[in-house]
């Protein structure tokens, strides 16, 4: 073995906040590296709708509660950063849509509408008449309203491959025989001295900390059961406002090479259907589009679905974190986004973090690391799917 590497971070997980953190570590001079042990774009990342929330969804209780308030910057930074004026440059990243819409049943929708034009939620979202709407809601047996979310919509594929580009050479697949402490790894045969550990890798960050001996943080699973529809579908990006203070249906939607569209659904229908197997829940989201959208035409459509945890960090009452996490306990750095859009928020926090324990920018030669493996870009649920129904 030759003499050991130095570095002054490492990261573990190739998802939303590992590779946006390890990008600003990399502009402001860190030599740094992130290891992954599957893909790109991880497992959660790949899996999300690639809805840059800006806390409209978290205000369908008629207030503007604590998840609202934390996420309402993001859109404009991710907006910036489309537009190659942010903290990174995403210019190349596919925006599948400039706004998402929500959609409602006059009765449902009577309780918000006085909430939905006051002043704090003008500059969020607007009613949209007939002429305005997309043509899927202009049909006449839609009879309820249709607003406007100022909220983007990312092709998460372009996303990652962008955020890959950003930091070329210096991502590399973790080996599970390497071995991993808060101040090395030893990685066929490389040993690199780090100077900061952060665990940005969702679920596996818990076999992490007990792989270096910490019990702290904990974390929670939240899973959920998505569905998928492909076939002649208009593009729509849009919620189903419910009873609830979370949409009934949240659809996302993704233009294929045939020129047919998959649908992504999530909202109640996933979060519900954790514990329905697959024709199960195929069913339920039939009836549910059918109750939703009685007039799109569903027949010759392909449907399939998709189980994915969301891991996020725990919290006393079990229900979802209002905002991001970033802790930095023993040395080691842990992260848990909570939503995509959180990203930019994700690494700034480590940046102040760093910037706390005094830990500057060396530059550091890693050239060696070259010869190391590179992981895949992930595929997208829909081309992962096994069986089409």
């Amino acid at each position: 073995m030759s003499h050991p590497l130095k570095a002054d971070i490492a990261i573990f997980g190739a998802g939303i906040a590992g590779l946006w953190t390890l990008a600003r570590l990399l502009q402001a001079g860190y030599s740094a590296l992130l290891f992954e042990k599957s893909a790109i774009g991880g497992i959660q990342t790949i899996a999300s709708q690639g809805i840059i929330h800006g806390g409209t969804k978290y205000a369908l209780s008629g207030s503007l509660n604590k998840s609202a308030q934390s996420i309402a910057d993001m859109p404009e930074i991710w907006r910036n950063a489309l537009a190659g004026k942010g903290e990174l440059d995403l210019r190349g990243t596919q925006l599948l849509s400039q706004h998402q819409h929500l959609w409602s049943s006059q009765g449902m929708l009577s309780r918000l509408t006085g909430f939905f034009a006051s002043k704090a939620m003008r500059s969020k979202m607007q009613q949209l008449n007939r002429s305005e709407r997309p043509l899927l809601f202009q049909n006449p047996a839609f009879k309820g309203a249709l607003y406007q979310l100022n909220e983007p919509v990312l092709d998460i594929c372009s996303l990652i491959e962008r955020l890959a580009k950003l930091c070329e050479g210096h991502i590399f697949k973790w080996d599970e025989r390497a071995t991993l402490t808060p101040n090395s790894c030893l990685i066929d045969g490389f040993e690199i001295k780090i100077r900061q550990l952060i665990l940005a890798a969702g679920k596996g960050n818990q076999a992490l900390l007990q792989q270096i001996g910490h019990t702290q943080p904990t974390m929670q699973l939240r899973p959920l059961h998505m569905v998928m529809l492909r076939g002649k579908l208009p593009p729509l990006h849009a919620h189903a406002l419910g009873t609830s203070a979370n949409p009934r249906l949240t659809i996302t939607s993704y233009p294929l090479s045939d020129g047919q569209h998959v649908w992504n659904l999530g909202g109640e229908i996933a979060e519900q259907g954790n514990k329905r197997d697959q024709a199960s829940q195929i069913n339920a989201a039939k009836e549910m589009m059918a109750d939703l959208l009685p007039w799109l035409d569903l027949s010759n459509l392909q449907w399939s679905t998709y189980r994915i945890e969301r891991a996020e960090s725990q919290t006393a009452s079990g229900q979802r974190p209002d905002g991001c996490f970033v802790d930095q306990n023993g040395g080691v750095i842990t992260i848990w986004p909570t939503k995509l859009a959180f990203a930019p928020r994700v690494a700034q926090e480590v940046l102040e973090h760093l910037k706390e324990a005094d830990i500057q920018a060396n530059a550091s030669d890693l050239t060696p690391l070259l010869s190391l493996e590179r992981p895949p870009l992930a595929k997208p649920p829909w081309e992962q799917a096994e069986r089409w129904s």
